[in-house]
């Protein structure tokens, strides 16, 4: 049986120590044919920690030539990978979760080191990827065809699911494993080639990944990296090798992204903002619910796609605003390496102002903040991005703060009279990625289920993200495409379907006149 030890090569690492000689700040490698390869580009973008705010690396725009040497080589790849049999993919994937997994904390450290995130929660970014590679160790059964004899006398059909070429992903900021891993390994299960391009603020995660893949097995070419920014995207919606693209991300690069893509015939998924509530009614258990609508709304600093950071509080229900205050004022907000972090810094001071400005603009619209993270400082760490966790109430769904998307730890809270009412703003809000209800009664849970417009669904989970053995399901604003990722309907975007009709006659060649009329099926 194979037994994986931590990270053996350790390549990446060894990259970026031997070209950061004399204090100069590393560069991040490309990852080309199965090699760490440095650009030669004269254009770079600086990888900073939000908790100091200082240049940790840098990034390279990537150059055209290199782009198109990484497709190439994902081009040449796909020929011999895309032969390689099911049960050798189904053995890389097996090794391959077995090397994550013995590298989860080094991962984490990366994760917390670029992103921001507290160790805890980076650990549970590669887990919640990690279990997606999981799933793919049983891609067999999910990429199954279908066969029916005798459909007609002597015909037989059958159909089979083919990988497309050249795959392509474009990752976010916010889960620097999790959402890559839902990308690459379910592509290339199927038997395509995939070129990544992480995100330019947390390269490092990837890069690991992708080295990790190598170790468990994997022909160089089948996975490749490039780095860079808009140059870098609209490259990859118009390579003409490139059949699909996966992405996730804010709606405004999800919108061009898939027009784009599709225009040059590209199939795409698309991933975007949201608004996600949470229905606050008079009967949910009030500990559980408390706990959990503050975990969901402060936790990554709010910087999860599925963050609930809408709540509407149902009749009495809104009196229970002061003890989410209690609790949510006491989450401890620090540098996320720190033991007992709760709240780490958001991503850029970029993001951190639009927050700022978003919060202003609730209570200029007439909103009341009842917690304010606005003015917090970190002893150690004052250049850090930190926002603490902030509450407004009395929000109504035509302010901004209430339209746009915070994706920071802020909490809008509006009120409702009934359970229709709350249903009501929901389904007027144009985003579909995911709500929760907390309640006891099942009656009220079932209404909601089946009225509420959203993908997602949570009765008492707050974050109800699907296990990879089921699809992600956001829709409407959330979700351009046709298939969503991972589960079935991920293994179904990266595959085309075939279907043979084959006719072999028990006369086999005795006939010997052809027939001219349009052939009937008996």
């Amino acid at each position: 049986m194979f037994r994986s030890n931590v990270l053996k090569k350790n390549v990446f690492q060894q990259a970026i120590r031997s070209n950061a000689t004399c204090g100069a700040i590393p560069k991040v490698p490309m990852y080309i044919d199965g090699k760490f390869v440095e650009s030669k580009t004269n254009d770079w973008i600086d990888v900073h920690n939000p908790a100091t705010n200082e240049v940790i690396s840098r990034v390279p725009k990537c150059t055209l030539d290199e782009m198109e040497h990484a497709v190439e080589s994902s081009k040449v790849a796909f020929k011999s990978w895309s032969k390689t049999s099911v049960m050798r993919r189904q053995q890389i994937m097996f090794r391959y979760q077995e090397i994550i997994k013995a590298n989860i904390k080094k991962l984490a450290e990366n994760i917390t080191k670029e992103q921001g995130k507290t160790l805890i929660d980076a650990e549970g970014d590669v887990t919640r990827g990690l279990q997606v590679v999981e799933n793919c160790c049983n891609f067999t059964s999910s990429i199954m065809g279908e066969s029916l004899p005798l459909v007609a006398t002597d015909m037989d059909i059958h159909s089979y699911r083919e990988p497309l070429g050249v795959t392509a992903g474009i990752a976010p900021f916010n889960f620097p494993a999790m959402i890559p891993l839902w990308m690459f390994p379910v592509s290339i299960s199927c038997g395509n080639t995939f070129v990544i391009k992480p995100s330019e603020r947390v390269p490092g995660n990837c890069m690991m990944l992708v080295e990790m893949l190598s170790e468990a097995g994997c022909p160089p070419g089948v996975v490749n990296i490039i780095h860079g920014s808009v140059d870098t995207v609209n490259f990859i919606c118009d390579a003409p090798a490139i059949k699909a693209i996966s992405f996730v991300g804010a709606n405004t690069a999800g919108e061009h992204i898939f027009s784009r893509g599709s225009k040059n015939g590209k199939r795409v998924q698309s991933n975007m903002g949201a608004k996600n509530h949470g229905i606050i009614m008079p009967d949910a258990n009030k500990t559980s619910m408390l706990n959990s609508l503050v975990g969901a709304a402060f936790g990554a600093a709010g910087q999860r796609c599925m963050a609930l950071s809408t709540a509407v509080f149902v009749g009495e229900a809104k009196n229970w605003l002061p003890e989410l205050k209690s609790r949510a004022e006491n989450l401890n907000v620090n540098a996320g390496h720190l033991p007992n972090t709760d709240v780490g810094p958001v991503i850029s001071p970029e993001a951190k102002q639009k927050i700022i400005n978003l919060i202003q603009s609730g209570i200029d619209e007439g909103a009341k903040i009842i917690l304010d993270g606005r003015n917090i400082s970190v002893p150690g760490y004052e250049n850090g991005n930190f926002v603490g966790p902030t509450i407004l109430t009395d929000v109504k769904p035509h302010m901004r703060c209430y339209k746009e998307e915070i994706f920071g730890p802020v909490l809008v809270c509006l009120t409702a009279d009934t359970l229709d009412e709350a249903i009501d703003i929901i389904n007027s809000n144009p985003y579909g990625n995911g709500t929760a209800i907390f309640t006891t009664n099942g009656a009220t849970a079932r209404k909601f289920t089946h009225e509420v417009q959203c993908g997602n669904v949570g009765i008492n989970v707050p974050i109800p993200v699907p296990l990879p053995m089921f699809s992600f399901t956001g829709t409407r604003a959330s979700f351009l495409g046709q298939n969503h990722f991972y589960g079935k309907q991920g293994y179904h975007f990266f595959t085309e379907l075939k279907t043979v009709t084959q006719l072999w006659k028990e006369s086999d060649a005795t006939d010997t006149k052809a027939a001219v009329s349009m052939p009937v099926m008996r």
